[in-house]
This record gives C-alpha cells, sequence and structure tokens, in this order.
C-alpha cells in the first residue's frame, strides 16, 4: 500500500511539473509584452529608460531558461511573483479570491451530486415508463445548456421577474443560490449518465437476482446493494470533474459579477497578467491533482476486493524456470 501511494504521489508530482512547464511555454508565446501593455503610454510618461529598468525589475529581459527556472524555483516556495497589473503579489491575490470560489465550487458540486443521485434513483425506481425517459433524458439537456446562457436566464426569472433571489444587495447566502445552481446543473450531467449506466450494469449481475429471488424489494436491493457497487464508476468521473469547476467559476463568476479566481483569471487574461495566470493554472493542476490522488485512495476502501487482489500479486510466487529454458 506504501508503494502505491508513494507512486501515485511522484505521479501527481510529475503531473504539477509538466502543468506549470506547458503553462509557461504558452504563456511566453502570447503575442505582446505585459509590461509594456502596462507600462508603455503617453499618460505614464515613462522614458524607454524606465521601461527597461521596470522590464528588469520583472525578469522579462532574461533568458527564457532563466525565466523558467527563476518563476521554477520561487514556485516550490509558495512565490509567485508580483501582479503586473495590480502590483500587488500574486500570493496575496490568490489568498483573497480563493475562499470565495471555494465556497461556489463545493456548494456547487454538492448540489451536483444530490441531482446526480436524485435523478439516477428515481429514474431507476419509477414504476412508470414515461418518467423513467423524461428523467434519462435530463442529463442530455443539461449537458447541452451553455453556462452563461443559463445563469441570465436564472437572473432574468428568479430576480427579475418573481423577485424571490436579490442578486444586488443580498446576504452572503443569497447571493451564492443562483451562482451554484448555474454551476451545478452542468456539472451534474455526465455524474447522472454514469451513474444510471453503472445501475443498469450492476443490476444484470446474477448476485442482483439472486437478492431479488429472496423477496427484497427493489428499493432494498437498490440502496443495500447495487448501489456501492455502481459508485466506483461515478467516482472516478467525479474526480475529472472536480478539477474542471475552476474553469467553470470562470464563467459564472463573470456573470454574477462575484470576486473569485474566476474575475481574477478574466482581469489577467485582458491585461496579459502572465503571473497570476501561471498561478492560477498551477493552482488548477494542484486540485485536480490531489482530488484524484484521494479517489485512487478511495478505491479500496470501497471496494475491498481491489485491495485483495494487489496483496495476493504480491504474495503471488514466481513461475517456476523449466529446464533447458536458457537453451
Amino acid at each position: 500500500m506504501l508503494r502505491y501511494i508513494a507512486g501515485r504521489i511522484g505521479q501527481a508530482v510529475l503531473v504539477l511539473w509538466a502543468a506549470f512547464t506547458v503553462a509557461f511555454v504558452l504563456l511566453q508565446a502570447l503575442p505582446g509584452d505585459a509590461v509594456l501593455i502596462k507600462f508603455q503610454g503617453g499618460d505614464l510618461g515613462l522614458s524607454p529608460e524606465q521601461l527597461a529598468d521596470i522590464r528588469a525589475s520583472y525578469g522579462a529581459d532574461e533568458p527564457l531558461i532563466v525565466q523558467y527556472l527563476h518563476t521554477l524555483g520561487n514556485a516550490l516556495t509558495g512565490n509567485f511573483g508580483y501582479s503586473i497589473q495590480q502590483g500587488v503579489p500574486v500570493a496575496d491575490l490568490l489568498q483573497a479570491n480563493l475562499p470565495s470560489t471555494l465556497a461556489l465550487a463545493g456548494l456547487g458540486f454538492a448540489l451536483a451530486a444530490v441531482l446526480a443521485v436524485a435523478i439516477a434513483f428515481l429514474s431507476t425506481l419509477s414504476p412508470f415508463g414515461w418518467l423513467r425517459s423524461a428523467l434519462q433524458s435530463l442529463p442530455s439537456l443539461f449537458i447541452s445548456v451553455p453556462t452563461f446562457w443559463l445563469g441570465i436566464t436564472l437572473i432574468q426569472v428568479f430576480s427579475f421577474r418573481l423577485h424571490l433571489v436579490p442578486v444586488i444587495g443580498g446576504s452572503p447566502a443569497q447571493q451564492l443560490i443562483l451562482p451554484v445552481i448555474t454551476l451545478a446543473v452542468p456539472i451534474s450531467a455526465p455524474l447522472a449518465q454514469v451513474l444510471v449506466r453503472s445501475i443498469d450494469e450492476v443490476n444484470t449481475q446474477p448476485f442482483v437476482a439472486v437478492v431479488r429471488a429472496k423477496g427484497a424489494s427493489a428499493s432494498w436491493v437498490l440502496w443495500r446493494h447495487v448501489a456501492k457497487n455502481a459508485l466506483l464508476p461515478t467516482l472516478t468521473i467525479a474526480g475529472v470533474l472536480f478539477g474542471e469547476l475552476i474553469a467553470g467559476a470562470v464563467v459564472t463568476e463573470s456573470v454574477f459579477g462575484r470576486n473569485g479566481i474566476g474575475r481574477l483569471t478574466q482581469a489577467a487574461v485582458g491585461g496579459q497578467d502572465t503571473p497570476v495566470l501561471q498561478a492560477v493554472v498551477l493552482l488548477a493542476a494542484f486540485v485536480y491533482v490531489i482530488v484524484n490522488l484521494a479517489v485512487d485512495l478511495l478505491y479500496p476502501v470501497l471496494d475491498p476486493r481491489l485491495g485483495r487482489r494487489s496483496s495476493r500479486a504480491r504474495r503471488a510466487p514466481a513461475a517456476p524456470r523449466l529446464e533447458g529454458a536458457a537453451a
């Protein structure tokens, strides 16, 4: 088990390094110069020598390999440099905006999981064929709805027409309702699709027929025997989707005017603020890696057969060497 954990941690470190390197190369390949975009202009009255000094202070005049090693070394210590557009440490910007995005992402993912479980279980237990078909078609509808359109529609209906949820001036809890729904609906679609398919596959297993033959009800079989076995594929896709919540938060926070990593990323893209963009990419990769590492470590807990299988593989004796094999 320790060897497995060490291997997964090593893979996680490699993924983070690859994400950092690819982001650095792509950001450096962008046309234009972020320092010149910020400081070059007649209203500032800076001379070419002063602009050169500013570029030197940001390390923009050094060779790319030197910039890469310097940025990588600082990132390992949690130092992401200074924002070119705002002139403050990038770490301070992340610290100020991350809690809002984490609250939005966590609540959105929790609501998405509730929607997916409700759709999958109700479509399985419903005695009406038309209702099962309607529920199973909801994920396809949810996944096809653009996030920005859904957010605007929710604002129009629940804020402007029904006056149920204020967009401006509400409490922090009220301001989270519509953004959480906007973020949760597209995420719930693939979760529900995988869970419905997994439940259908588990229902065809022989042990399910045996339990039903003993007189167990459909709901008992689903909750006590089918759900746990159908959870593993859903857990895999859940880890992948959780890593995409940062991307979903960019659109959602922009639509609702919320401060967070999404708004910070939008502003950094507009001003080519490469230190901020580099830090956001590394943060998103870190969240993705940690969540998927946790999912991998949960597999043996949810399915003990995996742990026993790996133990038997380690204890299995080597195949006997046949005489004359060397010949």
